[in-house]
């Protein structure tokens, strides 16, 4: 009987602790931190394909699963943030790209220049890689309901390097992919409203490189490894 009692308490303990370590990783997950991957080119120069990320929930406030709630931010987005969220036209999905216009700013792009209140912006992070002009977007015409009233009055015509200038709603932001000439982003869909940013990516804890045969010691990108995303 106490060799029965005795494993009954070990079972009960073990039993206990890989609940205890179940519950510590989901709540991590939910409301800490998050693992995420890149699986395209957008932010190339900045975040590779194969990378795979932490996302910091905390700073911007985890949502509180099954519920409208969110816990308290540490700080609001602000622009250079690098943050994961869920876009408009595919809320299923989670995008990773740069805040570059917050709620109320005024935003433009000259020749792939990015113009902030008026201001050419200096984008040491902005990558072009295709110096050719580039045609009016079909998928760009949402921005006539976002253009600023003192526009002159003529047909818009949007293209990836040349828009604007348009004004944030409020509580909304206006992200750009860092690799400008290869970027689905706001250009495109829209801006993103606030409670659909999840968090900011902290460090890159693994990155592989793709679509190559070698062995998988040889695949890993050993100098990104526990780099951190700025």
């Amino acid at each position: 009987m106490k060799i029965l009692s005795a494993s009954i308490r070990i079972v009960r303990d073990w039993v206990r602790f890989a609940f205890l370590t179940l519950v510590l990783f989901l709540a991590i997950r939910v409301f800490l931190l998050e693992a995420f991957s890149i699986p395209t080119s957008s932010m190339e120069g900045t975040l590779l394909v194969g990378d795979f990320l932490l996302v910091n929930k905390v700073l911007y406030g985890a949502e509180v699963p099954g519920t409208d709630w969110r816990l308290p931010a540490l700080r609001e987005p602000v622009r250079g943030d690098v943050v994961v969220f869920q876009p408009p036209h595919d809320p299923n999905r989670n995008y990773v790209k740069r805040v570059v216009g917050l709620p109320g700013d005024t935003l433009a792009m000259q020749e792939k220049v990015l113009r902030l209140n008026g201001e050419a912006q200096d984008e040491a992070f902005a990558r072009h890689i295709d110096r050719r002009g580039d045609p009016v977007h079909p998928d760009m015409a949402w921005q006539s309901d976002h253009l600023v009233a003192a526009r002159p009055r003529r047909p818009y015509a949007p293209s990836r390097d040349t828009w604007g200038p348009l004004v944030v709603p409020q509580g909304q932001y206006f992200v750009l992919g860092d690799n400008r000439d290869n970027s689905e982003d706001s250009r495109y869909w829209g801006f993103v409203e606030r409670q659909d940013i999840m968090g900011q990516p902290w460090v890159v804890y693994l990155s592989m490189k793709t679509g190559e045969e070698q062995g998988i010691l040889r695949r890993i990108r050993w100098n990104r490894v526990l780099h951190r995303v700025h």
